[in-house]
């Protein structure tokens, strides 16, 4: 029964072919008549397709064996010019009519110069190349058909190269330098993390980036050209000064990329310098050169691999490139900073200082930075993964302790308790090490997905500090330690738990940061803002670091025939645990002082409101929401919405104060309140910004950290300035509406003094 309907299908499938063919009256056009031959003949066939189709049940399917699924779909986008790279309009042609042989004047050198830097700059910024630099015919004529040597990347594939030098010898030569840049950076993006298309695109048509050629190979090219430039005795002075300006930076960047590469030790810091001093002669020089436009085009697109929609191409200013290489420039010569070892936390606070720079270093230099913290299973090319972790601890937890003696792994006897110590601290560094590096490379992220691989990077932290837990009784048979006993009438016992507190330590610095991150990121809307609980973070720290203070300080005391270096060792300690508890400090009497802040205007509805309301939303969705990546973990225990309410709410704030009887007086209690802790605050990051770069692990980065904690005392200023106006707006109200004498003002994004502070703006109504 199914084969008849099937015949009987392709029966009136057959017939309707016929019958659209037979039917036809209109003529055969003359394909030689110039007035018919562009002209549309159509039959409509919708009837006769709608009856045949009426016999098929649903969710039957007739298909003919030659039309696949790959045909089907394309023939949905044929002669759709949004996804048809093919389709051409009318009097449109396949390909513009660019010759690429065309002799180019010295104005036009500079010109496609300019041009080609930009479409380079684009592409790092995060646009295709089929966008950017594959747009341009004369870099197509080098890079297809794919060259097997180099003198076969030439814009003449038939013939060999003679005269229009200005051509073959000096724009070909900066073509192919720009070429192996490229490779260079694609090869050093492709080898670290990052997320395609999100910072990077990483996809290049099936064409090759002249990886196969050397880069000395290029660079003698780019000497050539500089030699070339500078034997033309017929050239105006200053062309000549524009063209040498861009080969020579160019040579500069490809040298300094190609060692970036190999990542071998010779003066790259210079080499970048000099990009960043040769750059404004570019600027200088740019209104030279004459644009060719028609060296560029979208149709390009149509001789690449690939499956997407033609998309138009990327235009940038070249004052827009030429600040985006300038910040690229200067912020290569700077990462290399990162390779002078001073302590695990000095690298640390060195990667998150750089990456908190605005603009953010571009995708290139966050992954050679990557590259040059851990690569070959080195740390910055000197250290292993177990020597910085054991500093760390050494900093943090275990001063001058047995746990990380070198001396247990050279014991061999397998009953001696120092070689079962050098077992289990080895095993320690093997579960870790992945998790402690992650940190690293999550702050190498954008902003936004380094807030992302925090969330996701806590709750492995969560992991690691139950197995420290662990390993921490099981270490105790073999150093003997002794517990302290509280001065309660149970005596309880108190155990270090070392390695446990380093790892909970870790996770509240992952905890502070996401939370941190989304101020800056302006994830949080108005009305959340006073209940953010970074200052309940910020408090867990302290006590934690007190904790850690406490047993350092009890097993310092205990001996005094320590030596030198462990008097060091000890020292180092407690100077970074003093520092670790007044940043700490400062940062919860600043989230006190704000939150109360808040809760005022809130009160009094001051802060800006939602544009429309949230008709899915509610403030307890809202508080799991922001509370979902700390749920799962054991301690520190989140807020619970109740208890966030009842903390920012100034009925509770009422009945803590004395004489608070009105609306006003909750106000003025609570804004005393926000006063006070603004204060300390402002003593605290003081204290900060006086230490001295070794004290605060800031060593080669001391100049970016004090910006940022002079940034912070600035909105510490602001907030005292906000509480200070909002009182007198409230007392000034005098039983009136204090929005009538009032007026709160949110900052933009990223126009606070510090990202991490959003500090509103309070104006007094006359």
């Amino acid at each position: 029964m199914e084969g008849d309907t099937a015949n009987s299908l392709a029966r009136d499938v057959l017939q309707l072919h016929i019958t659209a063919e037979e039917d036809s009256d209109i003529a055969e056009p003359d394909k030689g008549d110039p007035c018919t031959r562009n002209e549309k003949h159509l039959q409509d066939i919708s009837t006769a397709f709608r009856s045949a189709a009426s016999v098929l049940d649903t969710g039957q399917l007739v298909k003919d064996p030659y039309f696949t699924l790959f045909e089907a779909v394309g023939a949905l986008e044929i002669m759709d010019p949004k996804m048809d790279s093919g389709f051409l309009r009318e009097g449109e042609t396949l390909e513009d009519e660019f010759d690429v042989l065309k002799e180019l004047l010295p104005e036009e050198v500079v010109g496609l110069m300019d041009q080609i830097l930009c479409h380079e700059m684009a592409w790092h910024m995060g646009h295709p190349l089929s966008q950017s630099l594959f747009t341009s015919y004369h870099i197509d004529r080098l890079l297809w058909p794919e060259p097997k040597k180099l003198e076969e990347a030439s814009f003449d594939r038939q013939a060999p190269v003679t005269g229009n030098g200005m051509l073959h010898v000096v724009f070909r030569a900066y073509c192919l330098a720009l070429i192996k840049c490229c490779d260079h950076v694609h090869r050093r993006v492709g080898a670290e993390h990052y997320y395609e298309e999100e910072d990077f695109v990483s996809n290049l048509y099936n064409r090759n980036l002249l990886s196969n050629f050397d880069g000395a190979q290029v660079e003698m090219l780019l000497y050539e050209a500089i030699r070339f430039t500078e034997q033309q005795s017929k050239l105006d002075e200053a062309l000549r000064r524009a063209i040498l300006a861009r080969l020579t930076l160019r040579q500069r960047i490809l040298k300094a990329m190609e060692l970036d590469l190999n990542l071998v030790k010779a003066n790259r810091i210079q080499l970048w310098k000099d990009c960043v001093d040769l750059l404004p002669e570019l600027s200088q020089t740019q209104t030279l050169g004459t644009p060719v436009k028609e060296a560029f085009s979208v149709k390009m697109q149509r001789k690449l691999a690939s499956s997407v929609p033609p998309r138009p191409m990327v235009e940038i200013t070249f004052e827009d490139a030429h600040a985006f290489l300038n910040n690229l420039c200067r912020d290569a010569a700077d990462v290399y900073l990162v390779l002078d070892y001073h302590g695990c936390s000095n690298l640390l606070n060195f990667t998150y200082v750089f990456q908190s720079r605005k603009p953010q270093p571009a995708i290139y230099i966050r992954c050679l930075l990557q590259s040059l913290i851990f690569h070959d299973m080195r740390v910055l090319g000197k250290i292993t993964i177990t020597t910085l972790i054991y500093d760390d601890l050494a900093e943090l937890v275990l001063p001058a302790d047995v746990l990380l003696d070198p001396a247990n792994g050279n014991v061999e006897a397998p009953h001696d308790p120092r070689f079962q110590l050098a077992e289990k601290m080895s095993g320690f560094v093997l579960r870790i090490g992945d998790p402690f590096l992650d940190i690293f490379r999550a702050i190498c992220m954008n902003r936004s997905r380094a807030r992302r691989m925090l969330c996701h990077l806590v709750m492995e932290w969560e992991s690691v500090q139950l197995e420290a837990e662990n390993l921490d009784v099981e270490l105790r048979k073999y150093t003997g330690e002794k517990p302290l006993t509280d001065g309660g009438p149970t005596g309880t016992e108190i155990w270090s738990f070392p390695l446990s507190s380093w790892a909970y330590y870790y996770k509240l610095r992952q905890m502070e940061w996401i939370v941190q991150l989304g101020f800056e990121l302006a994830i949080y809307q108005n009305d959340e803002l006073s209940a953010m609980h970074l200052s309940h973070v910020a408090g867990a720290k302290i006590q934690h670091v007190e904790r850690i203070q406490t047993f350092v300080t009890r097993r310092f005391r205990q001996s005094k025939r320590w030596s030198a270096k462990h008097r060091h060792s000890f020292k180092q300690c407690f100077s970074f645990l003093e520092v670790t508890l007044t940043e700490a400090s400062a940062t919860q009497w600043f989230a006190i002082s704000l939150s109360k802040l808040y809760t005022a205007l809130s009160h009094f509805t001051l802060l800006p409101s939602r544009p429309q309301p949230l008709p899915y939303s509610t403030s307890e969705l809202r508080h799991a929401l922001r509370m979902r990546p700390f749920m799962q973990l054991s301690i520190p225990e989140v807020p619970s919405y109740s208890e966030l309410t009842a903390a920012t709410s100034t009925m509770s704030e009422m009945e803590r104060s004395e004489g608070a009887s009105s609306a006003e007086g909750q106000a003025l209690s609570i804004l005393d309140i926000a006063d006070e802790a603004s204060k300390v605050a402002r003593k605290e990051w003081e204290a900060l910004s006086k230490l001295d770069a070794q004290a605060a692990r800031c060593v080669d980065c001391e100049e970016w950290w004090r910006k940022s904690i002079k940034d912070v005392m600035r909105a510490c200023i602001l907030c005292s300035i906000a509480i200070a106006a909002t009182k007198k707006g409230v007392m000034n109200a005098q039983g009136k509406a204090v929005r009538k004498s009032l007026e709160a003002e949110m900052p933009a994004d990223g126009k606070s003094y510090h990202d991490f502070w959003v500090v509103p703006k309070l104006t007094i109504q006359s």
